[in-house]
């Protein structure tokens, strides 16, 4: 069986569970396309800009060529080793998934509800709901906050257990 799936890895180049999932979403891709027809997804009259085909070329061309090299700088910037010297047995947290997921969790809000927090179709939006968009930005701003505050909190108390691990002197040493 070994041999099965070393041969299927080097033609493959990954593992069949990566084919499974490609073909699982390319047959979701199509059974989209045909549930949703293609006059749904690119409208050339009227408003064209509705068109979805068009926000998913826009999404995809933002993503790779603007946003992919932002976060990337920054998760290199944030994994690079600061100069400050250590003690030998002193244990290095790193601080790289702290900051990452509560700014990953805001940077996913502020995508979701970007029209609210922007104040976008204002109008619109009171003659639906008879509600303002106001409390949409500073929510936003109290929820990355929290986020961000207690990610330092687990930060600093796992800082503290790992520093207060290493200097505990180990059971059986000599008396």
């Amino acid at each position: 069986m070994e041999s099965v799936l070393a041969a299927f890895r080097r033609v493959y180049g990954s593992r069949p569970l990566h084919l499974l999932t490609m073909l699982t979403g390319f047959g979701l891709l199509g059974y989209v396309i045909v549930t949703a027809t293609p006059s749904v997804l690119w409208k050339p009259e009227g408003a064209w800009w509705h068109s979805m085909a068009l926000w998913f070329v826009a999404a995809f061309l933002a993503h790779d060529l603007v946003m992919f090299p932002i976060y990337t700088l920054a998760d290199r910037i944030l994994g690079t080793r600061t100069s400050r010297p250590r003690h030998r047995c002193e244990p290095r947290v790193p601080l790289r998934n702290y900051v990452r997921v509560p700014a990953l969790g805001s940077g996913l809000l502020f995508l979701i509800f970007f029209p609210g927090i922007l104040r976008q179709g204002a109008a619109l939006y009171f003659d639906d709901t008879g509600l303002t968009q106001e409390p949409f930005l500073g929510r936003w701003l109290m929820l990355t906050a929290i986020m961000f505050a207690v990610s330092a909190v687990r930060y600093g108390i796992r800082s503290a257990l790992a520093g207060r691990k290493t200097r505990q002197p180990t059971a059986g040493g000599s008396s």
